[in-house]
């Protein structure tokens, strides 16, 4: 019988070692996942708002960046719905994080009204706008090399 008391013994610790494994591994995905929303979604939720993870995202309200070191407070605007941020980050905003860039803000949202965010990320408008065209060459000139246009006769180089 001391054959399957140890066998029993060492099936039962199994067990509980997977059990818990299994435990660790769905807890740590609970609380990494995070709910895209958007700021209108957001305030309709109700009481969800403030026990989920989420992400929000929108443009950074001008005029309303108040720095304090790393910690920033600033609105996000979306289809003219505001949200107050407070970020408590461990590193600091982004250099890109400036009035009208589009931001992303990850935290929880509070019974206070105020979004906390935890991490930011931030991307400016114009370095992602479309290209300027170029300005027209002057008449006579290619906007290549500034010297003569090729005439009716004259062939291009060709590269061997």
């Amino acid at each position: 019988m001391n054959r399957k008391s140890s066998s029993l013994k060492i099936s039962i610790a199994s067990i509980i070692i997977l059990a818990t494994i299994g435990y660790l591994a769905h807890t740590g995905v609970e609380s990494s996942k995070s709910y895209y929303v958007t700021i209108h979604e957001l305030q309709t939720m109700g009481g969800k708002a403030y026990t989920r993870h989420l992400r929000v995202a929108g443009n950074v309200a001008p005029g309303t960046i108040h720095r304090d070191g790393p910690h920033v407070k600033f609105d996000l605007e979306e289809q003219g719905n505001l949200l107050a941020v407070n970020y408590t980050g461990s590193e600091p905003p982004p250099d890109t994080f400036k009035d009208n860039a589009q931001a992303l803000a990850v935290g929880t949202f509070g019974r206070d009204g105020v979004f906390h965010a935890t991490q930011l990320q931030a991307k400016c408008a114009s370095k992602y706008a479309p290209a300027k065209p170029a300005p027209a060459a002057a008449p006579g000139k290619t906007a290549a090399n500034e010297g003569p246009a090729l005439g009716k006769n004259t062939k291009a180089p060709t590269a061997n």
